[in-house]
């Protein structure tokens, strides 16, 4: 009976058979024998607090938390013990070796949020870029302003600015400069509307610097649509008022503050912004329009395309009500009539051409392809065309980017130019492109409004615009200055109805041509009958989408 009750003793204070997660070799020491133990003895009491982590089976699924961390050791391969949860943010060297358990064997890559996604990039290092200028643009020596009588003179504008002008190579005024300068001059508000590349800016641009005479508060505020026209804008002014004492500044987005708000704090006449950037600085109160004279929204009708009317508003609600408005744009339609009548005040319109045609300067037509064909036949016109520097337009910015990197594989030197591009970027591709480092700019719509990029010599529309007006303005960045140019659209299937609305816009038909020895494949595009049943397209300003984006 002893025997049996000593034997009934040690097997319950034995220790416990080895558990699943040990080896198949492992066999467990076996404690020395201390005698039996008292009556109401309890053996491996459990001790106090919480109780010990539950050894991690290799069947067992960890949960959220324990999923191995980006860099953290896996259980196999870490210093601590079996099972163990990796500490949180803990970083090692990153193992390579798959995870042993079957969840991570299913989904090695996973998100900071533990849900199944790609690889995350890395963070692009911090970009300074500020403003591509770095160099002043008066002159370090003061210069002594000679007695000016040339066309500008005779206009009204001071010595200063007809010697600015002779300075930048400008002989005689544009039709636009002509009956827009006496007005503005006059103190009277104005709305210009004339064809892409006749001298708008230069129309505004003068009559206000003659207007200031010398340096005051922040009195003039230039609104552009985009980053590019802003810059633009602003080196016009710094140019012409390079021989006074004027103080001009651009604010816009995409940059950093810090020059931005250096150049404010310290006091100037004149500011170019975009709107999404000054209502930035408004709210930070870093400038204040409460001294605002003279109010230029230029390229108005783009506004109105990328959705800025809004924005628009709210500024010119914090400008005094006492200014002269000047609008400048290149199209007036209704929309624009509407807004002008909210903000300006028995304005002067001012006129020059017809503002739905071309320049005559350009010869422009329709080249018909599958869409299956377009890329084969922009290589083969690029072949077969004597060019200087061309321009190509796409509709997105993901085709910018694919057509130009097939150029740049076919031996092109080739810049981009569109939204999501950096700042540094879209600077650097412009600048490339007007210095001749790239022979080719491939951009989105970004690039159709107002730049004033000399010398290029053909535009393609790789893609055709989706709107008649975008037509005028894209290949109205050729046969500028009164020199010739060339510009090809490229027209597939489905942009049978965009042409038509372009030839109805413009008033007129539009060639169609065809390259001796390319491989056509036979479209309806080719049947003329068709062609001419097609119905236009229209599209109303007020609906149309993507603009700001493009």
């Amino acid at each position: 009976m002893l025997r049996r009750f000593i034997a009934k003793l040690r097997g319950k204070i034995a220790p416990a058979e080895k558990s699943p997660s040990q080896g198949a070799g492992h066999v467990a020491p076996k404690p020395p024998y201390r005698g039996p133990a008292p009556r109401g003895h309890v053996p491996n009491p459990p001790a106090k607090g919480p109780a010990p982590a539950r050894p991690a089976r290799e069947d067992h699924r960890p949960r959220r938390d324990d999923r191995p961390q980006p860099g953290a050791h896996s259980a196999h391969g870490s210093s601590g013990s079996p099972g163990s949860r990796p500490a949180h943010g803990s970083q090692g060297s990153h193992s390579s070796q798959p995870s042993h358990s079957a969840h991570s064997s299913r989904d090695p890559q996973r998100s900071a949020h533990g849900r199944p996604g790609p690889e995350r990039r890395p963070r692009p290092p911090r970009d300074d870029f500020e403003h591509p200028r770095s160099e002043p643009v008066k002159p370090a020596i003061p210069v002594d302003v000679p007695k000016m009588n040339t066309a500008f003179s005779a206009l009204g504008l001071s010595d200063a600015l007809a010697f600015a002008v002779q300075e930048m190579g400008y002989v005689d005024p544009t039709p636009i400069q002509t009956q827009a300068i006496p007005v503005v001059l006059a103190g009277g508000d104005v709305i210009g509307s004339a064809q892409t590349g006749t001298g708008k800016t230069a129309a505004f641009a003068l009559p206000i610097i003659q207007r200031l005479g010398t340096h005051g508060a922040l009195r003039v505020l230039i609104l552009e649509p985009t980053r590019e026209l802003a810059l633009q804008v602003e080196e016009a002014f710094q140019k012409f008022a390079r021989f006074t004492d004027l103080r001009v500044t651009i604010v816009y987005g995409g940059v950093g503050y810090g020059k931005q708000v250096e150049d404010l704090r310290r006091g100037m006449d004149i500011l170019a912004a975009t709107p999404g950037r000054l209502l930035d600085h408004l709210e930070q109160r870093n400038c204040s329009l409460a001294k605002v004279d003279i109010l230029v929204l230029d390229e108005v009708d783009r506004m109105l395309d990328m959705g800025f009317l809004p924005d628009v508003k709210r500024i010119v609600q914090q400008c005094p009500a006492e200014r002269q408005t000047l609008f400048f744009t290149a199209t007036l339609p209704p929309e624009i009539e509407r807004l002008a009548s909210w903000a300006l005040r028995n304005p002067t319109k001012v006129e020059i051409g017809r503002m739905s045609s071309p320049a005559e300067t350009i010869a422009h037509a329709f080249y018909p392809v599958v869409a299956s064909q377009k890329f084969e036949l922009l290589q083969l016109l690029m072949e077969r065309t004597e060019y200087k520097s061309v321009l190509i337009f796409c509709r997105t910015r993901m085709g910018a980017d694919r057509i130009a990197s097939r150029l740049q594989t076919g031996g092109h030197s080739v810049g981009v130019l569109h939204s999501d591009r950096s700042q540094r970027e879209r600077v650097e591709a412009l600048d490339g492109f007007k210095s001749g480092k790239f022979e080719i700019l491939v951009a989105t719509d970004i690039a159709a409004r107002g730049l004033d990029i000399a010398g290029v010599s053909h535009v393609i529309n790789y893609d055709v615009p989706e709107n008649a007006e975008d037509y005028v303005h894209r290949i109205g960045r050729t046969g500028r200055a009164k020199n010739s140019g060339d510009a090809f659209t490229l027209v597939t299937e489905a942009d049978v109805r965009d042409a038509r609305s372009i030839e109805r816009f413009i008033g007129a038909s539009i060639e169609r041509k065809k390259i001796e020895g390319f491989p056509y494949i036979y479209s309806a595009l080719f049947d003329e009958k068709s062609l001419a049943e097609a119905t236009p397209k229209t599209t109303s300003r007020l609906h149309r989408g993507g603009g700001a984006r493009r």
